[in-house]
């Protein structure tokens, strides 16, 4: 059993990897018995475990899995890592942990048998890890890789090093960051690339099949992830694609609650439960009137794809303004929480509020608020109570 498998993750391990690294590599606690790393699919996973594979030491025994393959099928995880730590087997790296059955059970199973056995496993699906959180949270570190950031593809573009801002650094010192990056590149010139086609780290090696290949990873989450593990019927594997399409279509602010259950055919509470999945699995984000609590889940404010690449394959010609809020949400919500406020588009961390436009964008709408700034889209360097949107990714 394990021959077959090793010959498999020495091909697999062998295979050139790219030089560019995340973030979220320098940031993992690879001391750790018990790693898991969730995020959407093409985000990054399966590539960040390789590179670290590449900085360990070669005596280090590891064994790297696919989820889905037909050994793992048939023997599951517990089988496999008793055979391999058997043989001096020291890391024991899964990827697409959500293919495999059982699997909080195996890991839990694992950690509590095997104390000289690392682990390390990633989740394609959010949804699948985000179901087994409760169990796995004791003994499991967790991470999240998000799409990649504005900064990241223009470190991808140029070959520059640019540093990661802060929220406050942002709002306080947004024209000397904003110098300071323009005399090195003109980001407004980077901007609409990394909208269409910048959030997944394979489209350098895509090309032309970007779109395409979003298309299927997108589609998979919601014909195949989902489904996995809660009980949809195919016509409401239907229905995830169709509030996907409205949704892409709409303003933020126009979503018809009613309007979109009619659409599709489903009832208000079914309704609110598939857009907490889709949100989950990490193709919506759900703005609600609070920061925490089941409102967000029960009764979304606003609603919006994850990031702005998604509106290339779910509808031909985005609304600017929605595309704009989009990015804005994609960028601040890895690090900070997001809710709609009275005045304005966001609030950040229940202080902060901003109203996202045009250049010019003016705050009435912020008027009568007191920490509150105009984020503007095309707009190279801000003036006082207006920054520019493209900075806003630079926050991780």
């Amino acid at each position: 059993m394990i021959e077959p498998l090793q010959l498999l993750s020495s091909q697999i391990l062998s295979q050139q990897q790219p030089d560019y690294q995340r973030f979220l590599l320098r940031q993992i606690d690879f001391s750790q018995r018990l790693i898991g790393i969730m995020g959407a699919r093409g985000a990054g996973k399966t590539t960040l475990l390789l590179q670290h594979l590449k900085t360990i030491s070669t005596n280090k025994k590891a064994l790297y899995l696919i989820g889905d393959h037909p050994l793992v099928g048939q023997h599951g995880i517990f089988t496999i890592a008793d055979e391999f730590q058997k043989i001096g087997g020291e890391l024991l790296i899964i990827d697409e942990i959500h293919k495999c059955k059982h699997f909080e059970r195996d890991l839990k199973l694992v950690f509590d048998s095997f104390f000289s056995l690392q682990v390390i496993f990633t989740g394609s699906s959010a949804a699948a890890i985000d179901h087994a959180k409760a169990d796995l949270s004791r003994r499991a570190m967790l991470y999240h890789l998000p799409v990649l950031s504005f900064r990241e593809f223009l470190e991808l573009e140029t070959g520059e090093v640019f540093e990661v801002l802060s929220l406050e650094t942002i709002i306080g010192q947004h024209q000397q960051q904003a110098l300071s990056i323009i005399s090195r590149i003109k980001p407004l010139a980077y901007f609409p690339a990394y909208l269409e086609y910048g959030a997944y780290p394979f489209y350098r090696e895509a090309g032309d099949t970007y779109l395409p290949r979003l298309l299927s990873a997108s589609m998979q989450v919601i014909e195949t992830d989902i489904p996995a593990l809660h009980p949809i019927d195919y016509d409401k594997v239907n229905a995830l694609k169709k509030l996907m399409v409205m949704l892409c279509q709409s303003e933020p602010y126009d979503v018809n609650i009613s309007k979109l259950c009619g659409a599709v055919e489903l009832n208000q509470k079914t309704l609110y439960k598939y857009l907490g999945l889709l949100q989950t699995a990490g193709l919506l984000r759900l703005l609600g009137a609070k920061s925490s609590g089941v409102s967000i889940i029960s009764k979304p404010e606003k609603l919006y794809l994850d990031n702005t690449n998604l509106f290339s394959i779910f509808c031909d010609r985005p609304k600017a303004g929605t595309l704009r809020e989009t990015f804005f949400a994609s960028m601040l919500s890895y690090q900070h929480t997001l809710n709609y406020p009275k005045g304005g588009d966001f609030m950040v961390d229940e202080k902060y509020v901003f109203e996202v436009g045009g250049r010019s964008k003016s705050k009435k709408q912020i008027k009568d608020e007191r920490l509150a700034w105009v984020v503007a889209d095309g707009l190279e360097i801000g003036v006082e109570g207006k920054i520019p949107l493209w900075l806003f990714g630079f926050l991780y």
